[in-house]
């Protein structure tokens, strides 16, 4: 009889907690629903048409990464009493703004927008920078990337590059923040970035790369690998003066960023597989520069590739930090990854 009023005991209490647990959870999971999508401010252009529902228009938000769930949505509608205010028309929305924040930009009317900005980081190729163009609803990603390798564009700096480069403008969109027409096409996009690169042209690359012996396209090949090298702006003219030092004595360069364009995926870690890919662009199995750029690189990267820190060193490894550790000759090079386990 003891025994079962303890399993009746030891199963009401389970019960219990299984209970408590759920409205814990169901808390919580609720709360979540109030946050926005995501803290990144990442803006895109929603058309709602004439006519939409509630439910219309929460899977539209919900197919652009707008709102975390389209039953919340249309409660929240609901609770603000918007089900009739919803305004038709195009809206400016982003990832960072709450479900509460978008009901009441829909319900104020506020659908006429002329421009937007969009950004562009450091290190993003010429496919990131389609993506992100894409999810912004700013471009189409194949017409984009068809203009990049196919549109005519009148630049002295893109006269020198070889026809059959596999990525023609890499490197040649420079990264930045712009303001845009809504409705602006792919190919005056990528003219206006285009444009940006050519005032640093001008100003920095032109008369200066002749001064280490390179030409600009060269100058841009190695910014894009420091660009993608480098995570500390203090290495980024050593790291260049290593390139340089490994270019004078003709060994290859082995840069792990040029065999992850090679390869087309990032991966934390590269194989010795991953080594051998045969691609122009990887630098472990060609000697000298890649065919062309690997990335779109900023400012102070094409600064480090014009005036590189002249030194002794001809290897290099990152740490966890992002700093690297630089050594003159092979043996250093492996004592100092035991040292910090990197090896």
């Amino acid at each position: 009889m003891i025994n079962v009023k303890n399993k009746r005991k030891k199963g009401s209490r389970l019960l219990i907690i299984i209970v408590i647990f759920f409205i814990l959870s169901s808390f919580l999971y609720y709360e979540n629903l109030f946050t926005p999508v995501s803290n990144s401010n990442i803006q895109k252009i929603v058309k709602i048409p004439d006519g939409y529902t509630t439910q219309d228009i929460a899977k539209v938000l919900y197919s652009e990464g707008l709102i975390k769930n389209k039953s919340f949505f249309i409660l929240r509608v609901k609770a603000n009493n918007c089900e009739n205010k919803i305004k038709a028309g195009k809206y400016l929305l982003s990832t960072n703004m709450t479900t509460d924040e978008i009901i009441n930009k829909l319900k104020s009317g506020k659908s006429q927008i002329d421009t937007i900005k969009f950004t562009i980081p450091e290190g993003f190729t010429v496919e990131d920078i389609a993506n992100r163009l894409s999810d912004m609803g700013l471009a189409n990603k194949d017409k984009f990337m068809w203009e990049a390798q196919n549109g005519v564009f009148n630049y002295d700096f893109l006269k020198n590059i070889p026809q059959n480069r596999p990525n023609r403008l890499e490197g040649y969109l420079f990264p930045d923040t712009y303001e845009i027409s809504i409705g602006t096409n792919e190919h005056d996009i990528i003219k206006l970035m285009l444009s940006r690169f050519d005032n640093i042209y001008q100003k920095y690359i032109r008369n200066n790369s002749a001064n280490i012996g390179m030409n600009p396209d060269q100058v841009v090949i190695v910014a894009s690998m420091i660009e993608k090298e480098a995570k500390v702006e203090k290495d980024r003219p050593l790291i260049a003066g290593i390139i340089y030092n490994r270019l004078k004595k003709n060994m290859k360069l082995q840069i792990d960023a040029t065999v992850q364009y090679a390869l087309g995926v990032h991966k934390d870690k590269l194989s010795y597989k991953d080594l051998e890919i045969k691609s122009p662009y990887n630098t472990y199995t060609n000697f000298g520069l890649p065919v062309g750029p690997i990335s779109n690189p900023g400012l102070k990267s094409i600064e480090a590739a014009l005036y590189p820190k002249h030194n002794d060193y001809y290897y290099y490894f990152a740490k966890n930090d992002g700093t690297h550790v630089f050594s003159q000759t092979y043996r250093q090079h492996l004592e100092e990854q035991k040292k910090t386990g990197n090896h």
